[in-house]
């Protein structure tokens, strides 16, 4: 766990609005990640790291105006390959997307964000990670 000063610091920088409540989420979670024990599962990761093969892919729906998440879902990458070949025999184009543009991403061994996209119209943030 995060030491209660670390905490205090962050939500003080949020308090002063020098960061957002989701950065200071963000910041929280990325505490609690390096003093946590090394688990099994991987972690999200800003950048792109090579040579290990994505297990998860994660969406989050922040909405800006608030700062709260408004989805965060984790799916087993080889659910999205297997939901891939199913899709690809029932609509062969899913709207601007090309099934094997897809599929050779999950399988490249990138991991880190994909998707970094804000919507001022809906007023949210939408973030794609390979875990």
């Amino acid at each position: 766990m995060v030491s209660t000063e670390e905490r205090m610091r962050i939500l003080m920088m949020i308090q002063e609005g020098k960061i957002s409540a989701a950065e200071g989420a963000r910041l929280i979670e990325a505490l609690d990640d390096l003093s946590a024990p090394t688990s099994p599962g991987p972690q999200p990761s800003r950048g792109f790291e090579s040579g290990k093969k994505p297990r998860y892919l994660r969406v989050m729906v922040t909405d800006t105006d608030t700062g709260k998440t408004r989805v965060n879902v984790r799916l087993p990458v080889s659910l999205i390959n297997s939901g891939v070949r199913m899709g690809a025999r029932f609509a062969p184009e899913i709207e601007g997307l090309d099934m094997e543009d897809l599929n050779a991403w999950l399988n490249s061994g990138e991991i880190g964000q994909i998707v970094d996209i804000f919507d001022e119209e809906d007023g949210e943030h939408v973030e794609v990670f390979l875990e």
